[in-house]
């Protein structure tokens, strides 16, 4: 019998804010999100030349939900350790999306997470192009994770300090760890997961796959996505993160650059479909 020993320098990263992550109290939430409106706005975007990841809508939608709920878009600082720390709530005023990446670094698969920042305006084209960043071969190479790759090559002592010290400098979050962590597995046969991303709101993807549903009774195919919704509950209460899922499912499923609140009229679609939903990347973006 055989063993081989992997060197873990490209992955201390996800060690070290694994260690840290271990501290939230995570609950879940997940939905099933109608994606007819998405699916007909990418269809007509490619046929006008533009191509948009799914991922996309669903940063284009959190950066609106969480502007609408700044309670949300926030994160449990921990301060410093010993006895006499004290933990406080930080709220940040803009939506940074941390979006997590399948890619290698120096031959290793890995996870990176790129920064999406600007949700709260940024359109649709913005956000994807700033996706569209993080696609290629050489995307481990780019500036904005030098960091990762630094704390591969320092000790694990002093890596663990690093990340450390960027934890307790709240004002340092938005640019280093996002406000709001997003993950997709929808490029697989995956149709949901959970996962806690350290910031108050982890929202996950898992696949679009047609299923049969219930309009004004009537049983049809539409292309249905689950949405994950896991939340720190030492930052925000069920209530809340019900609250935001909700507005999230409401604006996927009435996609419009320009979509009001849920309660801003009745769904075309039909009142028992309206009725429901006011009760309840390729490698990485698909």
């Amino acid at each position: 019998m055989s063993s081989t020993a992997t060197d873990v320098r490209r992955r201390r990263h996800t060690l070290y804010f694994l260690e840290w992550a271990a501290d939230q109290r995570p609950v879940y939430l997940d939905t099933d999100v109608d994606m007819t409106r998405v699916q007909a706005h990418r269809a007509a975007a490619r046929d006008h030349g533009r191509r948009y990841s799914l991922v996309s809508y669903l940063l284009y939608s959190a950066g609106r939900v969480l502007d609408r709920h700044p309670e949300a878009n926030a994160v449990l600082a921990p301060g410093w350790p010993g006895l006499l720390r004290r933990p406080k709530i930080v709220r940040f005023d803009g939506v940074t999306a941390k979006v997590a990446l399948d890619r290698k670094v120096e031959g290793e698969r890995t996870v990176l997470s790129a920064l999406v920042p600007g949700l709260e305006t940024a359109n649709l084209r913005e956000i994807q192009e700033r996706i569209d960043r993080y696609r290629g071969d050489q995307a481990a190479d780019l500036p904005e994770f030098k960091g990762v790759r630094m704390l591969g090559r320092l000790p694990v002592a002093l890596g663990r300090a690093a990340f450390a010290a960027a934890l307790r400098a709240p004002q340092r979050r938005p640019g280093v760890f996002g406000t709001v962590s997003v993950s997709s597995l929808g490029h697989r046969t995956v149709d949901g997961f959970h996962s806690a991303g350290g910031t108050a709101v982890t929202l996950t993807m898992g696949r679009v796959v047609d299923r049969a549903v219930v309009r004004d009774g009537v049983v049809v195919p539409a292309p249905m996505m689950r949405l994950g919704l896991t939340f720190d509950h030492r930052v925000i209460d069920g209530a809340t993160a019900a609250d935001v899922l909700t507005d999230l499912h409401h604006m996927l499923e009435t996609f419009d650059e320009g979509t009001p609140s849920p309660d801003a009229g009745p769904d075309p679609r039909g009142a028992d479909h309206d009725r429901r939903l006011l009760d309840g990347l390729e490698q990485g973006t698909h």
